[in-house]
This record gives structure tokens, sequence and C-alpha cells, in this order.
């Protein structure tokens, strides 16, 4: 049983997600900033509680077309273009801007409203985390818990040491290093978003 291919991916996929610019990581800097690194630590566990109804509806939604080849293919195709404008997005990072007006809510409920109001998780899980998590199954229980396990340890972590980061110099989401693994991700996840159409085209040819 090879876990190595769920574990690396959920680690390229979570890490893209933790640092790339976004209103989740916006809110873990201004709430750094605003009330210290503990906030923002808070901020950055969010995903934890939040992406559970949202993996629920993106499973529910694929299971509904699991028999039928032309919408996986779509998602597929979907799940490519996605990714591919993930990079895209990676590979055009000059830094980030954020805010620091105040705000009434608790830090928690912040960080759970601006996630779950983002489309961008519902199109990650929909046409890509669900289609990674069905070929896990495939593999085994194992398969699914490294991609989970890596994907959230990446994912909730490097938002952790974004919080970390800023608390201690706050022209860190500015500078050269920051810009440069962007840049770096970028071209991973074109990488990924090939391999995803590559799927696609097998699916429509019929040998994938």
């Amino acid at each position: 049983m090879n876990l190595v291919p769920f574990i690396s991916t959920g680690m390229i996929l979570g890490l893209t997600a933790g640092i790339s610019p976004g209103p989740l990581l916006a809110l873990v800097i201004s709430e750094t900033l605003r009330h210290g690194k503990r906030e923002g630590i808070k901020i950055a566990l969010v995903p934890l509680i939040s992406d559970i109804p949202i993996i629920a509806v993106s499973l529910i939604f694929l299971s509904w077309f699991a028999r039928s080849q032309v919408a996986l293919t779509i998602v597929a195709f979907l799940g490519s273009a996605f990714v591919a404008f993930l990079g895209y997005d990676c590979l055009k990072t000059r830094g980030l801007a954020f805010e620091t007006q105040p705000s009434g809510m608790k830090t928690a409920g912040k960080g759970v409203l601006v996630n779950i109001l983002n489309p961008h998780p519902y199109l990650f899980w929909i046409t890509v985390g669900s289609p990674i998590i069905f070929k896990a199954w495939q593999v085994s229980l194992w398969a699914v818990a490294a991609f989970f396990i890596s994907f959230y340890l990446l994912l909730v972590g490097s938002k952790m040491v974004v919080a970390i980061l800023v608390h201690r110099s706050k022209t860190f989401l500015n500078n050269r290093g920051y810009v440069w693994i962007m840049r770096g991700l970028g071209i991973v996840l074109l990488v990924f978003a090939a391999l995803f159409l590559i799927n696609g085209i097998k699916m429509v040819s019929g040998t994938g």
C-alpha cells in the first residue's frame, strides 16, 4: 500500500491553500496585528471546524454523479482548470494586502463566517478534494487518512506560522522569500493541473 502520493498531494495542496492570498489568510494577519499571534492562530484553526460541512456537501454532491463517466470527466476538467487558476494566481503574487479595521465579532466567529462564505473551499472540495478522497478510498482508509492529515497539517500549520512571523515581522508577506515560495508553488500546481487534465482526457478516450 503506497501512501506517498496521497501524502505528497495533501502536503502541496495544503501548503498552497495555507499561504495563498485570500480572505482567511488576510483575517489571520489582521487579527494578529490587532490582537496578537494568539488570535491569529485561532483563525488558522478555523478550517478544522468550518470545512466539515463543506466537505460533507461536496462528497454528497459528487457521489450523486459517481456512476456517470461524463460527470466525472467534467469534474476532472473543472478540477484541472481550478488548480491551473490557483497556480497562475500564485505565480503573479506580489505580496498580500490586508486591512485592520476594528470589528465587534469574536475572532473564531469571524473566521468561520469568512470561510463558509468563501467560494474557494467549495470549488476545491467539489472539483479537486473529493475526487482525491474517492480515489484514496479505493486504495484504503489509511490513504484517505493520509491525505486528510497531510492536507490539514500543512493548511493549518502554515497559517499558524504566518501568524507567528507576522507577529514578529510585519513586513514578512511583502518580502522576496514569500513571493518566491508562492511562485514555486504555482509551478507545482500547474503540474498538478496538467495531471488532472491528462486524467480527464483518459476518461474521454476510455483509457482511464
